[in-house]
């Protein structure tokens, strides 16, 4: 079964795109190669937290998650190099699509108070980058089994060689932009 979001990508998106961008062929057009959600724990001497976490972010995706170690140590923060201090995910094709849907249709209207995201989160090379508050905004998600209500990090790689193009394909994806000043 073809995701909603990819269907809607091949068939309103990337004709809506090649028309208004003056692009010569589908080629051209810009697409989302991958979405990455990255999440960092204060705790993250306590191993019970930062599993309950990476089992918190495998569950919205449905993909395992990937246990990240600090690559230098900062006395400050008490960190040694090696440590374990947070769980990213990297979703790609039919998965990518679907968590993005998941995102869009359920995931932001459930945010208490939700304006939009901002416009200005773009890398300068088409990548888009979001944060979300808490994970208890997903229905995968019971709020009564939740250990430590924890942030993530949302990132949109896109094939895009500006930040117009990409702010362009995900406005056509349907990304809520805020409007005003943010």
């Amino acid at each position: 079964m073809v995701p909603t979001m990819k269907t809607k990508y091949n068939d309103v998106v990337a004709p809506a795109l090649i028309k208004s961008q003056g692009y010569k062929n589908k080629m051209q057009v810009p697409k989302i190669q991958k979405i990455v959600l990255n999440l960092c724990v204060s705790l993250a001497h306590d191993r019970d937290v930062l599993q309950a976490v990476a089992d918190d972010l495998s569950t919205i995706t449905g993909q395992k998650a990937v246990i990240t170690k600090a690559k230098m140590s900062v006395s400050n923060f008490k960190l040694r190099e090696g440590m374990s201090i947070g769980a990213k995910i990297t979703l790609r094709n039919d998965r990518m699509y679907e968590f993005m849907d998941r995102l869009l249709n359920v995931a932001l209207p459930r945010i208490r108070d939700f304006r939009g995201v901002p416009v200005t989160a773009f890398d300068g090379q088409g990548n888009y980058s979001m944060g979300m508050q808490e994970q208890t905004v997903f229905p995968e998600i019971d709020p009564d089994k939740v250990k430590k209500v924890h942030g993530m990090d949302i990132t949109f790689v896109t094939s895009a060689k500006s930040d117009d193009e990409a702010r362009e394909l995900l406005k056509q994806m349907g990304m809520p932009f805020a409007t005003g000043n943010q």
